[in-house]
């Protein structure tokens, strides 16, 4: 019986000592492993049905993962009819995996294992900046939270960082943030060597999508936009039922599309991007104009550093508590992103777009204008085919997509291990 994960997993080396047909049945398993790994407990004939093996085969790879401590039965699912069906799962703890969500003002940490729960989790109020050593920062703050969770560390197989800003998983750069640790290896290098373990760093939106891909409600579907929207602006794209990251991995730079003449400058260096006008900063940057201004609203009760250190949370309260003043504001955001919206429809023509991030925690202040907005700016022949919809996966998505991240490597490191070896 297996410890771990991380015992069973096959390296290139150990490969070289197994048959073929031998070869052929560990692939297999992993899959197999991969599938209970994003979908949660499944039928025997489930497995068969989705990888098509046959009745004894799947029972016979699912015997011999139950034999190693992987798999367990987990109860038993719906009759069709006859007697009903045993239900087959990952093992609770087998692994874990360390996720962090970078944002602009703080740092999320958490451990989650094998079956998407957070064990033990962290935030931290840290400002990004290109010359913070956040390497040095996350592996101390990471390496307390892990041993707060009791986790056996044996089982931690890897760390998921989603990060904003121009990030090339491939590379395992950021384009846009902490570029003076990345000379002369990259940021994935240097957490490696921190953290003595695989790291993936990709974009925190693309994150939150690999998460709505894969347990939201853009499972299963072919053509999805998942806009983050946080302090800045994020697009994820699937198409296909595929995500896109497009040539250099920066493909979904929403945020960053001119829309006004002469605008504000935008922290990319450009004047007049949507996240000028459509973002959490300026959500933030509009609530304190208006209230310096004299306008009416409970958030003039906020002291002197509470309302420099404003956030989004803060107005989105006081637009819950009934405050016009919030509620206009974040009308304004709403129709400036419904704009934004209505030419990705126009363009991708998608069946669903998905909002998450802190603002879509307006919910109707910010859905009921964006609707308006793509109803006044989409042609109603794509728009009408295009449903909006809130995330339901809350504030995580970006955790879980880089749970997900690094166990879609793993897995693909074995299936090409494999499949190179085979004859």
């Amino acid at each position: 019986m297996t410890k771990s994960l991380q015992d069973f997993l096959i390296t290139k080396e150990l490969v070289a000592d197994i048959s073929n047909i031998e070869r052929k049945k560990f692939l297999q398993k992993i899959k197999i492993i991969k599938h209970l790994f994003l979908n949660g407990s499944t039928s025997n004939a489930e497995i068969c049905e989705k990888f098509s093996i046959s009745l004894p085969t799947s029972m016979a790879l699912v015997n011999q993962l139950m034999d190693r401590g992987i798999v367990v039965k987990s109860g038993q699912g719906k009759s069709e009819g006859g007697r009903k069906p045993d239900l087959y799962g990952l093992k609770e703890l087998s692994f874990f995996v360390l996720s962090i969500h970078i944002k602009r003002f703080k740092i999320k940490i958490a451990v989650t294992d094998n079956n998407h729960s957070i064990i033990t989790e962290e935030t931290i109020a840290t400002e990004i900046s290109p010359n913070s050593n956040i390497v040095d920062l996350l592996h101390e703050t990471a390496e307390n939270v892990i041993e707060r969770s009791g986790i056996d560390t044996e089982k931690l197989l890897g760390i998921g960082i989603g990060m904003p800003g121009l990030v090339s998983s491939t590379e395992g750069k950021n384009f846009t943030y902490y570029l003076t640790e990345q000379e002369p290896e990259s940021l994935k290098e240097k957490f490696e060597k921190k953290f003595k373990r695989p790291v993936v760093i990709l974009n925190d939106t693309k994150s939150a999508c690999l998460a709505e891909y894969r347990f939201g409600i853009a499972k299963e579907k072919e053509n999805v936009l998942v806009i983050s929207m946080d302090w800045g602006i994020g697009l994820g794209i699937i198409m296909g039922g595929k995500m896109h990251t497009g040539h250099s991995g920066f493909a979904g730079e929403f945020g960053h599309i001119p829309m006004t003449e002469d605008g504000l400058l935008c922290h990319c260096g450009k004047r007049g991007c949507l996240e000028t006008e459509a973002s959490g900063l300026a959500l933030v940057r509009k609530a304190k104009e208006g209230l310096k201004k004299g306008e009416t609203s409970i958030l003039n009760n906020l002291n002197a550093e509470d309302f420099e250190k404003m956030d989004p949370s803060v107005i989105i309260s006081a637009a819950n508590k009934g405050d016009q003043f919030a509620i206009n504001i974040l009308s304004e955001i709403g129709i400036n992103l419904g704009k934004g919206i209505a030419v990705l429809i126009q363009i991708f023509n998608p069946e669903l777009i998905i909002l998450e991030g802190e603002i879509a925690q307006a919910k109707q202040f910010i859905t009921t204008p964006i609707q308006q907005s793509t109803n006044t700016y989409c042609m109603m022949q794509l728009k009408e085919k295009t449903s909006i919809e809130l995330s339901t996966l809350g504030s995580n998505s970006s955790l879980f997509g880089g749970t997900i991240a690094v166990m879609d490597n793993i897995f693909k490191e074995q299936v090409d291990i494999l499949k190179s070896n085979l004859n």
